[in-house]
């Protein structure tokens, strides 16, 4: 456990303790509860628009929806984000006074970071994974809203470092005091971190004995409402099973998981390996395409056939696209055998790449690789 810090500066942090296991970790987030926004003045021709207001076959259900909405002057202010979760299209109706943009009211689960400091904005940005938008004002946005559901964790059988000790002693009263929670495997090496924050509730001695204390953190979220979001799901506890005896070293060990499952092993790849073959360019890699049957399938094999078990090439066709130009990946020219190519065309040919091109996810895969120079064959 130890002190929040920035990615790129690993050196600021400060270790806590350790613990042995940690009950409560693993958690679905529970839905937002559910609110009625309007989206004002929503320029007709955007794509969030047309998706929303064509004759046939108009789209109701937007699925998350990124928010941002812009300062009135950029020189004192940030953009600020939000997060619309499970977006359903309720209504829409041209705007009064205004026939070329729509007001286009929808439900939604709300992650609140701003409350009611929300304040006029110039512009406000709106994109999902097929289309883009914007509009003049929202409509329900600012103001409270009750929180979502807390799950407090039980660290137990820890062995607190003084820093740990410190805050036992005499708890700080700091909003943004954030720690981040390392799992490790059998050999220490780091899979994977949460970030919480620590206002111990009960501090006993541990249910494994010795001079071990157990904690108890009723609000690991505290006054940062996201972190709950970023607990690891119920489904990585059997991904991360499998990591915990070290980096996977057989091929198609993630296949046997969900969707969420696949997600979640797709987060532990971030890791590596970068091993013999990286930040080189040349050869033949075999794609085994037999269980890509959606989207987190293709990334996790398309990175294994790569760089090996365990490696990966992001979590986004952006993603490849970079690793594709250099660094510690494979990248262009080589030659990749895309083996049992069929099951991944039927299976994602329907996920469409709406933003920038009609392609289906399959295909706009198969451009990109070959539009950085890798000599792809269809088997």
């Amino acid at each position: 456990m130890r002190g929040y810090y920035d990615d790129d500066d690993e050196k600021a942090g400060e270790l806590w303790g350790r613990c042995a296991e940690v009950e409560g970790l693993f958690m679905d987030p529970p839905p937002r509860p559910r609110e009625i926004l309007t989206l004002r003045g929503c320029p007709r021709e955007s794509g969030l628009a047309r998706a929303v207001t064509r004759s046939t076959d108009p789209v109701r259900l937007l699925g998350d929806v990124s928010l941002f909405i812009h300062p009135e002057d950029p020189a004192t202010d940030s953009p600020r984000f939000w997060a619309l979760e499970n977006v359903t299209v309720l209504a829409h109706r041209p705007s009064p006074g205004d026939p070329d943009r729509v007001d286009i009211t929808v439900g939604a689960g709300v992650e609140d970071d701003w409350g009611p400091r929300l304040q006029p904005a110039p512009q406000i940005d709106l994109s999902a994974t097929d289309w883009e938008g914007s509009c003049l004002s929202i409509d329900g946005l600012s103001g409270p809203r009750p929180r979502r559901q807390v799950q407090p964790l039980h660290l137990i059988g820890c062995e607190p470092a003084e820093p740990l000790l410190a805050e036992l002693r005499s708890p700080q009263e700091e909003n943004d005091q954030v720690i981040a929670l390392w799992a490790l495997d059998r050999n220490g090496r780091r899979m994977s971190r949460y970030n919480f924050q620590l206002r111990p509730g009960d501090a006993r001695p541990s249910v494994l004995g010795g001079t071990l204390i157990d904690i108890t953190v009723p609000d690991p979220s505290g006054s940062l409402p996201w972190l709950v979001a970023d607990r690891p799901t119920l489904a990585a506890r059997q991904v991360w099973d499998v990591w915990y005896d070290g980096i996977p070293t057989q091929p198609n060990q993630w296949a046997r998981f969900d969707v969420q499952g696949r997600k979640e092993w797709l987060d532990l790849c971030r890791v590596g390996p970068y091993g013999q073959g990286v930040g080189r360019s040349g050869g033949t890699y075999h794609l085994d395409g037999q269980y890509v049957t959606e989207k987190t399938g293709l990334l996790l094999a398309l990175g294994e056939a790569l760089l090996g078990p365990g490696g990966t090439y992001g979590s986004s066709l952006d993603s490849v696209r970079d690793h594709l130009g250099g660094g510690p990946s494979v990248f262009a020219p080589f030659t990749l055998v895309w083996h049992h190519a069929d099951t991944a065309r039927a299976a994602i040919a329907g996920q469409i790449l709406g933003r920038r091109t009609n392609l289906s996810y399959f295909d706009a895969t198969v451009n990109l690789l070959k539009d950085y120079g890798v000599t792809v064959t269809l088997k």
